[in-house]
């Protein structure tokens, strides 16, 4: 009888235990998104997003719907013009429900370096980016010339 109580209840400890989401199942969906971007694929980076999706770009004025953010691309990536951003790092929280990932990457680009933040959902099986907010990294030491420069 007290095997079957162990047996128990160790059954019930790994059938109730929901391991953290594999942070590399997220990792392609967000490298796959830059990889089509940096190849001017709209339609593989538009695959990876979710239907009310938002991304804040660098300029003020940059935030953006799914359509409206897909009207801003197409027009660059039609002519083979995308951009080319390389993770160099992210960290990954997750919530309880192991649903909604929230993430910040630190990226190599033709700005130099830039951090991305967001979040991912998870919608059925699949997982697909739901928010997205670029930035641009200014140096504490240098943020007084940053302001006096956006001022002009």
């Amino acid at each position: 009888m007290k095997t079957f109580f162990i047996a128990l209840i160790g059954f019930v400890a790994l059938t109730s235990f929901k391991p953290e989401p594999a942070h590399e199942d997220l990792n392609v969906v967000l490298d796959n998104w830059h990889k089509a971007a940096a190849a001017a694929n709209l339609s593989d980076y538009f695959s990876c997003v979710t239907d009310d999706f938002v991304f804040l770009g660098t300029d003020p004025s940059e935030r953006w719907n799914k359509e409206q953010f897909q009207a801003f691309c197409k027009p660059y990536f039609d002519q083979g013009k995308g951009w080319d951003f390389k993770s160099t790092e992210r960290n990954w929280v997750f919530s309880k429900n192991k649903k909604i990932a929230w993430f910040d990457e630190k990226l190599d680009t033709w700005m130099e370096g830039c951090r991305g933040s967001g979040v991912m959902v998870k919608e059925g099986k699949t997982w697909k980016l739901a928010y997205y907010n670029l930035t641009v990294l200014i140096e504490n030491d240098k943020i007084k010339s940053f302001i006096e420069l956006r001022k002009q």
